[in-house]
């Protein structure tokens, strides 16, 4: 699929993506990829664990489309996207990078994002607020471990959603949404990353790593979580008037064309 637009003619001047996690089974390559063909930007932030080392730890598993993610980032790169990679902990073996720059696209371990009207964002992956992460390795992999299984469990519902054309439905978020400690986790990581960005005397902070995509008010400041390409399939984009919103593709795409959707499945 060729991209119909250059960067200066598309809707958007800058997206965020965050927790692809190419190399697990989860991830929706293919859908990042139509994504990303249909909205060509000035400025891409890939906002950690795009690829999930632990999970190529655990055992290879690399099809076709995650090589086609790689390539189509490299490839915009060369032809004038700016591609700004901030590794996450999946993938924090390339913050040792941090600094340099492979194939056109640069490694930071955080950046300053100035939107066209002038805001400033701290953009980060977000692990350093994670006292689970931080503090329990141990508790971090048995967490991606629980994390897998809800998949797997999660991919004959949809499949089933899918033909009936309806929306992704998430068995993960459903349980993190009715257990109470999930819910105060989420809101301590928001809390800890707004906190984190109050410090610098900005108007927000852009995110990633817990896979709950939203844009909200925290200590009068814009919080913006990418979400994943795990699941929710979820970017933030800019616009070319500066302002930031939340892009919930599966739902888009499912709203644009279910009869296609049904076909494929």
């Amino acid at each position: 699929m060729n991209t119909t637009s250059s960067p200066a003619e598309s809707k958007y001047r800058t997206i965020w993506i965050s927790d692809v996690h190419l190399g697990s089974r989860g991830c929706q390559a293919d859908m990042l990829l139509e994504f990303l063909h249909e909205h060509p930007c000035e400025r891409l932030y890939l906002v950690g664990d795009i690829i999930d080392v632990w999970a190529l730890r655990r055992g290879i598993y690399w099809p076709q489309a995650h090589n086609n993610v790689l390539r189509y980032l490299l490839g915009v790169s060369r032809q004038g996207t700016e591609v700004i990679y901030i590794p996450g902990n999946h993938d924090a073996l390339f913050r040792d990078h941090a600094g340099t720059t492979f194939g056109g696209i640069a490694i930071h371990r955080h950046a300053m994002h100035t939107t066209v009207d002038g805001k400033r964002f701290l953009v980060l992956h977000g692990d350093e607020f994670d006292s689970v992460v931080q503090y329990s390795q141990l508790a971090a992999l048995f967490g991606s471990k629980v994390y897998d299984a809800l998949l797997q469990l999660n991919r004959p519902v949809n499949m089933v959603r899918q033909i009936m054309g309806q929306p992704y439905w998430s068995l993960s978020a459903f349980v993190k949404g009715r257990v109470k400690e999930a819910v105060k986790y989420i809101g301590n990581y928001e809390q800890a990353v707004a906190r984190e960005a109050a410090r610098y005397g900005i108007d927000g902070v852009i995110c990633g790593h817990i896979h709950h995509a939203e844009i909200s008010r925290i200590h009068n400041l814009q919080y913006c979580n990418c979400g994943d390409w795990v699941e929710s399939c979820t970017a933030l984009a800019e616009d070319r008037q500066g302002q930031i919103s939340l892009v919930r593709w599966a739902d888009a795409r499912t709203e644009r064309s279910p009869v296609m959707l049904r076909r494929v499945a």
